[in-house]
């Protein structure tokens, strides 16, 4: 992997979470090359904009091919970098192929209206924003970089990406196939640095037209709050604390079979994880039975190894940020995890108050409190409760309670008698503190357009 040097920025260093080693030191790019990269881009999105769609589209193609022909590389790089499961990070570098694909159809799908009006014609375009600034997270370095640069790239952006500082090698990695496909230099530029550097100067400058920022919502209130006095609008995936809801009448086997890769997936280090397992009263002690056997089965190992599960926690401070939430917790039962080197911990599973921190607060790691309702009313209302509203899941075998409770809980992604909360095709965002706007989806290129009308007079 090259990385170009960057001048007095600094750098940071990459750890394998794994066995803490050091795999890479990447120079951060300081605020006179941000400012340079934004003119690049600037000259660059001119360029890529006056394209015919059809070209564009072709030119997305060949970008999913160059990441199709290095999903091994990239997969085996996440596993170093991230901890995650190869199984896992197979996956994740193949929904960057796709979504890069899906993209590839939307240059030419950007269509406009002619709208009926009197002594003319009028009709709309969708003219793109410019330069986006997309600043992405460390527990889904790629995938979630491809929900911000796809649909950007197709509507005719540029685009300069913000790794996070523990994560970002296969962010850069990407960065070096859009060249390596074909991809037109400065479309797409990789900008590894400090949030307080990097990601806040793509707040703040004038060239930058919009920002994707997937984080936590603390910092995301922060980046709201910069593009407000820039006028700039701003996509927002924040934290979460999703429910798993389960009531009596649902396959509670096959619910509790599946409840720890709701929650203990990457770690637990999901903005999407099921961390809250809402459970009907009348059914909570056989459900716990069947799901003790579940979590202790809960494979966690070397992320190289085709069998594991869950990996290692990111980093030595967040495992201790994850542990701090456990002084003191009504821990029911917990899985196993590897001792020594790497930034291990055990799968959780607490029996807290509906009141207490680790019920209400977002933990980030693999760890999941089950709590009690009474009837459909009492679990909508609890899962209701939190500040966040991202995804859940619904488990039933009454249709119309399923309707009825996926319509009540206040999330913006969700799933009945199932855990699935990403797919390419399909709109993913959340409600109230847990975001602003959608990404995916047929409609995901449109938040990276201006609706420009155009009335033309027959007289």
């Amino acid at each position: 992997m090259t990385l170009r040097q960057a001048q007095d920025g600094g750098s940071t260093t990459v750890i394998n979470p794994t066995d803490e080693s050091v795999i890479a030191e990447v120079p951060h790019t300081p605020l006179e090359a941000v400012d340079e990269a934004v003119a690049r881009a600037v000259v660059a999105q001119r360029s890529w904009a006056a394209l015919a769609p059809a070209d564009r589209a072709r030119a997305l193609r060949r970008f999913a091919e160059a990441v199709d022909g290095a999903v091994e590389e990239l997969a085996r790089l996440e596993v170093r970098n991230s901890g995650h499961p190869i199984g896992s990070a197979r996956w994740e570098a193949g929904h960057v192929r796709d979504v890069l694909n899906y993209a590839s159809g939307m240059p030419e799908r950007l269509i406009g209206a002619q709208i009926p009006v009197a002594g003319g014609i009028d009709v709309t375009f969708h003219e793109p924003l410019g330069v986006v600034g997309v600043i992405v997270p460390w527990n889904f370095p790629m995938t979630i970089a491809s929900w911000g640069f796809a649909p950007a790239l197709a509507a005719g952006n540029a685009v300069l990406l913000k790794p996070a500082d523990w994560t970002p090698l296969t962010a850069i990695r990407l960065g070096e196939l859009a060249l390596e496909s074909g991809l037109p230099e400065y479309l797409f530029q990789v900008l590894p640095g400090r949030g307080s550097v990097v990601g806040e100067r793509f707040v703040t400058h004038p060239e930058v037209r919009k920002i994707v920022f997937t984080g936590s919502t603390a910092v995301g209130k922060r980046v709201a709050a910069g593009c407000a006095e820039q006028v700039k609008p701003v996509t927002l995936e924040l934290g979460g604390k999703s429910a798993n809801i389960v009531f009596a009448d649902a396959d509670l086997e096959k619910a509790a079979a599946t409840a720890p890769g709701s929650v203990f997936d990457n770690a637990g280090q999901d903005c999407c994880a099921r961390s809250r397992l809402l459970v009907e009263r009348s059914v909570l002690a056989k459900f716990l039975d069947l799901l003790e056997p579940a979590v202790q089965a809960w494979k966690v190992g070397d992320p190289a190894d085709e069998a594991t599960e869950m990996g290692p926690l990111v980093s030595a401070a967040h495992r201790e940020s994850v542990q701090a939430f456990l002084e003191d917790a009504p821990i029911a039962f917990r899985g196993t995890a590897p001792e020594g080197a790497g930034f291990w911990m055990a799968p959780t599973v607490l029996l807290p108050a509906r009141t207490d921190r680790v019920a209400t607060e977002e933990i980030f790691g693999p760890v999941v409190s089950v709590l009690p309702f009474d009837d459909e009313a009492d679990a909508i209302a609890l899962a209701n409760s939190s500040i966040y509203g991202l995804s859940g899941s619904i488990w039933t075998r009454d249709l119309g309670r399923g309707i009825r409770v996926a319509r009540g809980v206040e999330s913006g992604n969700l799933s009945v008698n199932s855990h699935s909360s990403v797919r390419y095709s399909t709109p993913f965002g959340g409600m109230k503190q847990s975001g602003l706007g959608r990404e995916l989806g047929p409609d995901a290129a449109l938040p990276f357009t201006e609706t420009k009308n155009v009335f033309f007079s027959q007289e």
